[in-house]
């Protein structure tokens, strides 16, 4: 029987990407990206890294890659499940400065990066608009990772959706 979960789609304009979230392994992580697209957070924030061949990362609202809080109030603890990995390009994460410090910016990776497994919880995966993911990954940047032109995000939707249950 199909379980209904919740997606996002972020709008930027190079185009849109949608993220299915793994609720049921990250809830707090997706409850987290859900009431932050919800509530606009993301709306007018930038991709302010992008590394060729291994992340885009955003969710940031000052645009420096320090910045960004949880509906929490406060960091909140990684939710890593070690079934679930960085086995190639598509994998939604958050994004941290080490153990417990989520807060509202994540990555999306570009390749296998079985480096960060166990490090950074995995919350969900592209579903839709992998092109986009890729095109953002080919932007010129500069020595400090940051891009040379402007990568936005311009919107956030929740969207609801029938899915059928992943095994854990």
């Amino acid at each position: 029987m199909a379980a209904i979960g919740k997606n996002v789609i972020l709008g930027t304009n190079m185009g849109e990407i949608e993220f299915e979230l793994y609720s049921e392994h990250a809830p707090k992580a997706c409850e987290n990206f859900v009431e932050l697209a919800r509530r606009g957070y993301y709306n007018g924030t930038t991709f302010h890294r992008v590394v060729k061949d291994f992340v885009i990362q955003g969710g940031d609202p000052t645009g420096t890659g320090r910045g960004g809080k949880s509906i929490y109030g406060a960091p909140f603890a990684d939710e890593c499940v070690s079934s679930l990995r960085h086995t190639g390009a598509g994998i939604l994460s958050m994004a941290n400065a080490g153990p417990n410090t989520n807060g509202s910016q994540f990555f999306v990776t570009l390749a296998p990066t079985p480096a960060l497994d166990s490090k950074h919880t995995i919350f969900g995966r592209v579903c839709r608009g992998m092109k986009v993911v890729k095109k953002i990954g080919t932007v010129l940047t500069d020595a400090s990772e940051r891009p040379r032109e402007s990568i936005q995000i311009t919107s956030a939707a929740v969207v609801v959706k029938p899915r059928t249950p992943r095994p854990a």
